[in-house]
């Protein structure tokens, strides 16, 4: 899904490793022919040409209901069916000599009319989008949601030492040096600039799963404040922060809460993260200073 992809593994028997490594592969593969925008054949993709897809995979109900549900407790800030919306700044964008502004007003209005979650019908047998050009996507959560499955499906393996990175990381155990696995948080703007550093691992009391939202993953023209972390309700790019890093229990929560507090106006942070207790959270602002989980200031974590 566009992010590039790590997986160490911790194991005496190294043609076993080996050997779950291809078969995560062939996991991930499949999950892309799921959730995969680049896919015209994807599960995802095929909903959205239609906007009703019968009998859909079970990963897709499972993260679509889930982003949902998310969508619900932010009131709108993350939507998934925001793709409208980032269609037109990509189509923008493409066209020789386009303004560096973005959108008009009035493009950004239409679009923002065929963006509505509470619109959206799931259930085991059917998907049913509800507005006329409609579209879904799972970009905010779906990079998480492959994460997991890997992590669950190496730890079911016996592997009880694993450290994954799949756009966003998750680990178990400990490192082959028998210490905790650390993660490392940069800076926006100067990426070869670590702020805080963060232990993960599922024996260290913490939570085992990272994920890390910013402007600078995609944006859109020469404007940096213009990208893919759009308001669905103003139909513009959020600029609260530098980045947001999510430190959960599960890497499908916190890759959507990085990208939803990214969105949110700094003032819903708090009883936002009050529905997910076991999630914290660090924000990066423009300078480059860190505010931790209890709203203290760190230079390393």
């Amino acid at each position: 899904m566009g992010a590039l992809a790590s997986m160490t593994l911790v194991h005496p028997d190294r043609s076993y490793a080996q050997s779950m490594i291809a078969r995560c592969v062939a996991e991930i593969d499949r999950l892309e022919s799921v959730f995969s925008l680049y896919r015209p054949d994807s599960a995802l993709s095929r909903l959205n040409s239609t906007g009703v897809l019968a009998e859909p995979p079970s990963e897709l109900v499972e993260l679509l209901s889930f982003s949902l549900s998310l969508a619900q407790a932010s009131k709108g800030a993350f939507d998934p069916t925001v793709q409208p919306l980032l269609s037109l700044y990509f189509q923008h964008f493409a066209k020789p000599g386009a303004s560096s502004a973005g959108p008009s007003a009035s493009a950004i209005a239409q679009a923002r009319q065929r963006i509505g979650f509470a619109d959206v019908e799931v259930d085991t047998r059917r998907i049913r989008l509800g507005r006329p050009d409609a579209a879904i996507t799972l970009n905010g959560v779906a990079q998480g949601f492959v994460t997991d499955r890997v992590a669950d499906l190496l730890h079911a393996s016996g592997f009880g030492n694993v450290l994954i990175d799949l756009g966003e990381g998750r680990a178990l155990g400990r490192g082959p040096d028998g210490k905790p696995w650390r993660a490392a948080v940069s800076d926006p703007s100067k990426p070869d600039r670590t702020l805080f550093e963060l232990s993960l691992g599922s024996d260290q009391g913490q939570s085992p799963a990272l994920a890390t939202s910013g402007g600078y993953g995609t944006r859109f023209g020469s404007d940096p404040l213009i990208h893919h972390l759009m308001d669905p309700r103003s139909g513009r790019s959020a600029n609260h922060y530098g980045s947001v890093s999510v430190v959960a229990p599960r890497a499908t929560l916190a890759d959507g809460l990085s990208t939803t507090l990214s969105i949110v106006p700094p003032a819903s942070r708090v009883p936002l993260l009050a529905d997910y207790p076991l999630a914290r959270a660090w924000f990066v602002d423009k300078a480059g200073r860190v505010t931790g989980p209890d709203g203290e200031r760190i230079g390393n974590a």
